[in-house]
């Protein structure tokens, strides 16, 4: 049988602890959630392999280096209302709601929603709510949010995400650039995104976050 908790342990020593993440509701979040529960069930093996675990259609559950780079950088309050923004099988909103007050699991996959619907509440994430919409229009009915985590690569982000983020608030954004991305944090400061670098790393568009091209013949 597959000691799944030793494999946890390992993750967060050798991946984690050694990408300078110190915080220590990061390092319980990621011991604690059972990481292997929100991979399909045929890549449960790959689980904690120091990259991202496919789920198809180009959505992925990200690298765990990546992830905790994204959360530290965020800084996540205990009293903080969050919205994960492509929740996919609800792996980061499960971390998320062991670091907040409460978490906004937004997912438009119909399958992929109830199946994490299903596994935070297996796993007692009762602070976490998957609600089923479109990615790219965020989550006004629930707005506004002291943090947002969008849980992909970006080309261009809708503008409804600065009006559903508090004055003060942060999100996180790993934004396509060519080849690779890089990581940026932006914080919302007279109702307008300041963006700083934070570090590089790569992940697939999500939907709706694609740069509009213009036609040409």
């Amino acid at each position: 049988m597959t000691d799944f908790a030793t494999r946890r342990t390992i993750m967060v020593d050798t991946q984690v602890r050694p990408s300078d993440v110190t915080k220590f509701t990061i390092i319980e979040a990621m011991l604690s959630v059972p990481r292997e529960e929100f991979v399909p069930a045929e890549r449960r093996e790959a689980a904690y392999v120091g990259e991202h675990v496919e789920l198809g259609a180009g959505r992925v559950v990200l690298d765990p280096r990546v992830l905790a780079k994204m959360l530290d950088a965020l800084d996540v309050q205990p009293e903080e209302f969050v919205l994960d923004v492509g929740a996919g099988l609800g792996y980061a909103a499960a971390v998320l709601a062991r670091m907040s007050e409460a978490v906004i699991a937004l997912e438009e996959v119909e399958d992929l929603a109830d199946e994490a619907e299903a596994t935070l509440a297996r796993i007692g994430a009762d602070n976490a709510i998957v609600v089923k919409g479109a990615l790219a229009a965020g989550s006004a009915k629930h707005a506004p949010f002291d943090v947002i985590l969008i849980e992909g690569a970006v080309e261009h982000l809708p503008d409804a995400f600065a009006a559903q983020l508090k004055e003060g608030g942060r999100i996180a954004c790993l934004f396509a650039e060519g080849a690779n991305g890089v990581v940026r944090i932006g914080y919302k400061i007279d109702g307008v995104l300041n963006w700083r670098h934070s570090f590089n790393a790569g992940a697939p568009v999500l939907p709706g976050f694609e740069r509009h091209r213009a036609f040409t013949l």
